[in-house]
């Protein structure tokens, strides 16, 4: 029988990339896909309107490019975001999803008018000075900060790397994303609800509503990691998925 496919997306201002310290051990179980984002990485931006609904569809032309019909989806915070796009658009496609450090409600308005700030700003000023002042410190847990000092910089110096274009569109497709949780009470197929107990931008609480708008949920929390726990608790979030979605 052929391994089940699963697709990890990345988040926000990071690519890929996010997935490294989780990619031997998952693909050892899996065919695993991790792409790029539009604008992230090796993707291109192209000239599309903003629209998160857009890279849910390019995760189903990856899935048509590979040959597979249906795949567990999932993403960390943007790339959960995405899932649940996927999830919306594309739903018998989907064998199950996994939400990681992420929300199913839609920014409120003071949330969008910030992030329409930052996309102006970056556009204004060639770079990502503000995401590394304001956003950087709250993507990690205090006990990354404090004790691993090696992951706070490889995800500065990942930060640093957001070009102005990627950041802004991304932003303003965030923004203008609609709730979720009409697509998570009718998705009845396995899902993983993972977070970091330290998260300061995906609580603990929105996590838990997740799962209990999901027919078929399991609710992990990750010990002493924040935001980005493929980096904080990679062997934590692997066994997670693995414990969730037993290899064939």
């Amino acid at each position: 029988m052929p391994a089940q496919t699963l697709v990890l997306l990345h988040a926000f201002p990071v690519w890929s990339a996010l997935y490294d310290d989780v990619r031997a051990e998952l693909a050892r179980a899996y065919d695993l896909v991790t792409p790029d984002l539009r604008g992230w990485g090796a993707a291109p931006l192209r000239e599309d309107p903003p629209s998160l609904d857009l890279l849910a569809d390019d995760v189903a032309v990856e899935l048509d490019r590979v040959g597979v019909e249906r795949a567990v989806v999932g993403g960390t915070s943007l790339g959960g975001y995405v899932a649940m796009a996927f999830a919306r658009r594309y739903p018998e496609r989907l064998a199950g999803l996994v939400l990681v450090d992420t929300k199913a409600g839609a920014d409120a308005e003071a949330a969008r008018a910030n992030r329409e700030r930052i996309a102006e700003t970056v556009l204004a000023e060639g770079g990502p000075r503000v995401l590394v002042d304001e956003l950087l410190p709250n993507l990690l847990g205090a006990t990354t900060h404090a004790a691993r000092p090696e992951v706070a910089a490889r995800v500065r110096a990942w930060v640093q790397q957001a070009a102005p274009g990627s950041v802004a569109w991304t932003q303003r497709a965030m923004a203008a994303r609609p709730d979720s949780a009409d697509v998570l009470r009718r998705t009845a197929v396995p899902a993983l609800v993972a977070v970091g107990e330290e998260d300061r931008i995906a609580s603990l609480d929105e996590a838990r509503a997740m799962a209990d708008l999901l027919p078929d949920a399991t609710l992990v929390v990750l010990p002493q990691a924040g935001h980005l726990t493929p980096v904080e608790a990679p062997g934590a979030l692997a066994a997670a998925v693995l414990d969730r979605f037993p290899p064939a």
